[in-house]
């Protein structure tokens, strides 16, 4: 493994354990040329998945950018690393167990909103708004969500069915 510090290719594993629930094994390792420290993370892959683009395109599916949309999406929620690696690794064997190498980008954003819907409902609104797209919209359609009826505080499950009926 190539040292991201110094760039030398001979480093030595100091460290193993299982990570993610047993999903991944976590490296330290070593750099005796520039004496650094690092992490590194294996896990297996079942498939090479590519994703299609909504218009058109098609890119390698990359599980850090997966993690950085859900990290954004629960930026300052008291949700623990722990259960947000656990659903990011549960989004990634459910897409490999699809069955298909191409996975169209909409249903990839479908799993994740469930998958948020479960844990936040507040990282699920951040989530779902940028997915959908409806940055202006969103604060006309807050107005007529956030009524009484809809009171996050009071009743979570309410906006999660509303959202989701009307596909939002």
């Amino acid at each position: 493994m190539r040292c991201p510090f110094c760039g030398n290719i001979d480093t030595q594993v100091k460290d193993s354990r299982p990570a993610e629930d047993h999903v991944a094994i976590r490296r330290r390792r070593f750099c005796a040329a520039c004496v650094g420290r690092f992490t590194t993370y294996e896990r297996v892959q079942l498939r090479d998945l590519v994703v299609i683009k909504s218009n058109g395109r098609r890119e390698d599916f990359d599980r850090d950018k997966l993690e950085r949309s859900i990290r954004i999406a629960l930026q300052k929620r008291p949700i623990e690393n722990e259960r947000m690696e656990q659903m990011i690794s549960g989004i990634v064997r459910r897409l490999e167990s699809l069955g298909e190498t191409d996975i169209n980008s909409k249903k990839i954003g479908e799993i994740v909103m469930e998958a948020l819907a479960r844990i936040d409902t507040v990282a699920y609104v951040r989530f779902a708004s940028v997915y959908k797209n409806f940055h202006l919209d969103f604060y006309f359609l807050g107005r007529s969500i956030f009524t009484p009826k809809f009171s996050i505080g009071k009743n979570k499950k309410n906006l999660i069915h509303y959202l989701f009926r009307n596909k939002i």
